[in-house]
């Protein structure tokens, strides 16, 4: 479903910085109202000062989207600010782990897990009767290229992401027919503050200034809510790798375990 996003009302998670603060930069210029999430407080007072001028507004609430208390204040927020109804929910919030699983341990995998997949679902779940409210509504899930193929030393990213994007192609079934668009984003290396919530592993240094501005990214992704787009990979080179994977998996295995064993000598060295 086409829709046009303006004077929408929108929740935002992760909306500090990188891909979720352009996005939220690009919502209000066009118009909307915008619910702004995230856990530091003077970052989200520095995104409202610079939004202030905008033709939408930029309203935030500080908190961790794990906590079910910080979950029930936005809906307790949506319900007294815009008579329960949400048009547009955007789960951006996000954290990485960099490293072998095996020098891991069960707090980062849960800590990952819970970040990337569970508080998600559980957000929407909390939000679906605003939801059910809104106009031309439609759920996106910002997830990854990594939840499509596996990448060494990242697998428990890989895995949240992939339970993101199976929860998502099984919920945009499910919604249908009550008229509720899920939309699947899945963005490659994007250069951001993303890599500074990495929590095992020291090898993303230099990430964070690779890829795919997070503006293009944020550009992208308003286009993919506009369109009803099911699903958008992000960068040539992700499609590349979704491919790859799909029609050549043999071929994509044996070149990663050389990739990885190449830097895991370079990094024992």
């Amino acid at each position: 479903m086409r829709r046009q996003l303006s004077n929408k009302q929108i929740v935002l998670t992760g909306a500090s910085s990188g891909i979720g603060r352009a996005i939220a930069i690009q919502l209000v210029r066009a118009g909307n109202q915008v619910l702004a999430l995230a856990r530091r407080q003077d970052r989200l007072e520095i995104l409202a000062e610079e939004l202030k001028d905008a033709s939408g507004t930029l309203q935030f609430l500080a908190g961790d989207i794990t906590d079910l208390r910080f979950r029930q204040t936005t809906v307790d927020w949506v319900e007294q600010h815009w008579q329960s109804r949400v048009d547009v929910l955007i789960n951006n919030a996000g954290v990485g782990s960099i490293g072998p699983f095996t020098d891991s341990d069960e707090d980062t995998l849960r800590r990952v897990m819970e970040v990337n997949f569970f508080a998600g679902v559980e957000f929407i779940r909390c939000q679906i009767g605003a939801l059910r409210r809104g106009r031309h509504p439609v759920i996106c899930n910002v997830a990854s290229v990594l939840g499509h193929t596996a990448m060494p030393s990242k697998s428990e990213y890989c895995a949240s992401k992939f339970a993101m994007h199976g929860f998502s192609d099984s919920l945009r079934i499910e919604l249908v027919t009550e008229g509720i668009d899920v939309v699947l984003v899945s963005p490659s290396t994007t250069r951001s503050e993303f890599f500074d919530s990495v929590l095992a592993g020291a090898q993303s240094n230099d990430s964070r200034h690779k890829g795919m501005s997070a503006a293009r990214v944020a550009r992208i992704t308003v286009k993919a809510i506009k369109r009803g787009r099911r699903e958008v990979v992000i960068s040539v080179g992700g499609k590349l790798l979704v491919i790859l994977d799909r029609l050549l998996p043999g071929v994509l295995f044996r070149a990663l375990t050389r990739w990885y064993h190449r830097q895991s000598k370079v990094e024992a060295e």
